[in-house]
């Protein structure tokens, strides 16, 4: 795969500059940066094997979010609290999910793919408009005051969250997505967290499901055709990520949120019928 990919110089500046956008808009609106790679890779090789597209994605995914963790970090806009219960609740879910990725068919991955692209679309273009401050109540149960000053109080369904995060970890596996763009519309509609307090939170999950799905494929033996390619996206992930946590707190998400879920639209319908008709 590496030989068919990587032609000369102009190639890997595409990779590294794919690796970059993917690490800043991952970063971004909490995701891990897999949902826009993996279009690319499958529509561009479609004759791949899925795991070798997502053992690429998934060790971006971990790089990004480790990347992008740290950022965050620094902001504290991570709820560590509930985060390291998620985080722990998705890697058997991401271990078993890479596990049976070997058992799909190509067709089949394209149009599980595209489906969850689409019904994800839907739900990322609900997405809140603005940051909100929850008034307390007696249903909130968490607290986090952010680096700026802001004071955040909210309910989180603990359990919940970690039944949940286990399915997520099992779907980030299966599609190589890392999980965000299935964690975020959780945090924000189920277990109700902030805007921003979840996009941080989700990256600090997503580390942790990247380096069991990378982990794993690794065991696997996967990197073995696929470790340049990586390196090369990686090398544009890490300084997108910075820059995606940077832009985050100064950026009213909307107009970038709803521009995604029309390329989910628009790249999952193109998989669903590639997968049908291909």
């Amino acid at each position: 795969m590496g030989d068919s990919i990587i032609h000369g110089v102009p190639m890997v500046l595409l990779l590294v500059s794919l690796g970059f956008f993917a690490g800043g808009y991952g970063t971004l609106v909490g995701l891990g940066g897999a949902v826009v790679l993996i279009p690319v890779l499958l529509l561009s090789y479609p004759d791949s094997e899925p795991q070798i597209l997502t053992s690429i994605t998934m060790g971006v995914v971990f790089i990004n979010a480790l990347t992008g963790t740290s950022a965050y970090a620094r902001q504290k806009r991570i709820d560590y609290c509930n985060g390291v219960y998620f985080a722990i609740a998705s890697i058997p879910g991401t271990i078993v999910g890479v596990w049976v990725l070997s058992y799909i068919h190509q067709q089949m991955f394209s149009i599980i793919f595209g489906a969850v692209l689409l019904i994800f679309s839907v739900v990322i273009w609900l997405r809140p408009k603005s940051e909100q401050v929850v008034v307390p109540s007696d249903e909130t149960n968490c607290a986090l005051t952010v680096r700026s000053g802001v004071h955040f109080d909210y309910a989180c369904n603990r359990p919940l969250g970690i039944i949940l995060s286990f399915v997520v970890g099992f779907i980030a596996g299966l599609l190589g997505i890392g999980g965000g763009i299935i964690h975020m519309p959780i945090l924000l509609y189920v277990l109700h967290f902030p805007v921003h307090i979840a996009t941080a939170t989700s990256h600090f999950i997503l580390a942790f499901t990247g380096l069991a799905g990378a982990l794993t494929h690794a065991i696997a033996g996967t990197y073995v055709q696929s470790w340049n390619i990586l390196l090369w996206i990686v090398l544009g992930v890490i300084p997108g990520a910075y820059v995606g946590a940077w832009l985050s707190p100064k950026i009213k998400g909307l107009m970038l949120v709803r521009l995604l879920a029309l390329a989910l639209v628009l790249v999952g319908v193109r998989l669903v019928v590639l997968g049908i008709w291909g």
